[in-house]
């Protein structure tokens, strides 16, 4: 029976670059895909290539791909990658000119387009926001970037025309992984079955080493082998969709039982009805078997028929965050920490400051678990006081974060380490646009020297 061996090579726009290196050089895989993309990272990418057209994709793209493309070439494996961001054709030029620059010759790149539905917003100005349950002409901010989930199509359009890069813009998580399956095995696009267990395969990789021990460590109850040398995962993969999880032999880490349920269920609100372009698939009959140590199958993903929607990703600019922090060490000290934060909460009330929201936080005693500070378990050395407000305006933001630094000269005794920030929060949103409407196409383009 056929198999194929994928690589998860990214859980997130900054993770770490080497262990998906070492799986280019030894993993003997045949696709290996980067997942960089959140909601919150387009929207950003967006406002840069505002500012400048040529960018807007993923800040590490040329870092990554400086280093993965040679290995790739010479192992024949294939990238697949959503660092497009904004702008699927700027990387598309910047990973050209890398492969040039390294000679590797013959190399296909291709990029999918068709996600940015900013220009046609105006049609959509009556659709529900999810966030707010009203129309979106009534979203209280202005919008930056409108991008669609696509699914697998474009991506296969590009591995069907020989693409041995492929780089997307918005696409879903398990896309990524999904389209190699589907383009190795022929499965049947209508075959829903197979589409949830190849969304399956992709849900388990799409996080990088969070399957494999990542976000995982509990010392004392769940110890993590060399956590600091973490190994990526590796899917092999059946025609029948039926996977194996495992990572590199002598890398930290750990492929258990655990560690692929609870990757399962990560961020997943029904596992019966999870919504996807390509499906709605169904983890709830899904078995899980340590076959060997670091070597887990999974079985029994299921999936049903994909809606006639598309789920709609929308940056807006929404307000400032103005924050100050100043730390309070010693005997007595949560006593000063509070007083500190009396001051700030009576100087923002003199000086009449505006804001939509507040938080007054003393980190290690109730930042997390709000609740008062008589209710701390023990006295500790040290704390931190947090003020953070959410305001229209920069300048109301700024005021926030000025009153925290003046406990320097003002406040309790023994104050040091302020820090003040001023933020522009750039929110999401999301509504649903029928998928006839969204035309995906790709540019594709070869080294020729």
């Amino acid at each position: 029976m056929k198999k194929i061996r994928i690589g998860g090579g990214a859980g997130y726009s900054g993770d770490r670059v080497e262990p998906s290196i070492e799986l280019l050089e030894k993993g003997q895989l045949d696709y290996i895909a980067y997942e960089c993309l959140a909601e919150r990272t387009i929207a950003i990418a967006q406002q840069i290539k505002m500012s400048d057209p040529s960018k807007g994709y993923d800040g590490l793209l040329e870092y990554r791909m400086e280093r993965a493309l040679p290995v790739a070439y010479k192992n024949k494996v294939k990238i697949i990658t959503n660092m497009g961001a904004a702008n699927p054709i700027g990387a598309l030029e910047v990973v050209k000119r890398i492969a040039e620059e390294k000679n590797l010759k013959g190399l296909k790149i291709a990029a999918v387009i068709g996600d940015d539905v900013m220009d046609h917003l105006d049609r959509y100005q009556e659709a529900v926001v999810w966030e707010t349950g009203k129309p979106l002409k009534e979203l209280d901010g202005t919008v930056i970037s409108a991008n669609a989930y696509l699914g697998i199509a474009g991506i296969l359009k590009a591995l069907e025309q020989g693409a041995d890069v492929v780089i997307t813009g918005r696409v879903s998580d398990p896309a990524l992984y999904l389209a190699p399956l589907v383009h190795e095995f022929g499965w049947n696009l209508e075959d829903f079955e197979k589409m949830g267990k190849g969304t399956l395969v992709g849900h388990l990789l799409e996080c990088g080493a969070q399957v494999t021990g990542g976000y995982y460590a509990d010392p004392g109850k769940k110890d993590v082998f060399e956590p600091w040398n973490i190994g990526f995962p590796i899917a092999e993969v059946d025609e029948l969709g039926d996977v194996t999880i495992s990572k590199l032999e002598g890398t930290g880490g750990m492929v258990t039982v655990d560690t692929c349920k609870e990757q399962m269920i990560y961020e997943i609100h029904d596992p019966e009805n999870y919504f996807t372009p390509d499906c709605v698939a169904d983890f709830s009959q899904v078995s899980i078997q340590e076959i060997a140590p670091d070597l887990v199958a999974v079985k029994g993903g299921k999936g049903k028929a994909k809606t006639d929607t598309y789920k709609v990703s929308l940056g807006y600019k929404d307000c400032f965050i103005g924050e100050g922090e100043m730390s309070y060490g010693g005997p007595n000290c949560v006593a000063r920490a509070e007083l500190a934060l009396e001051i700030v909460k009576k100087r923002l009330e003199m000086t009449a400051v505006q804001y939509d929201e507040i938080r007054f936080d003393i980190i290690g005693i109730n930042a997390l678990f709000a609740g008062p500070v008589s209710n701390a378990p023990s006295s500790p050395n040290e704390v931190r006081l947090r003020v953070a407000a959410r305001t229209k305006t920069k300048g109301e933001a700024e005021r926030v974060a000025n009153e925290v630094e003046t406990l320097y000269t003002n406040g309790p005794a023994g104050g040091g380490g302020a820090t003040k920030k001023v933020s522009e929060v750039v929110s999401v949103a999301s509504i649903l646009v029928p998928k006839k409407d969204i035309a995906v196409e790709i540019v594709l383009k070869e080294v020729m020297s």
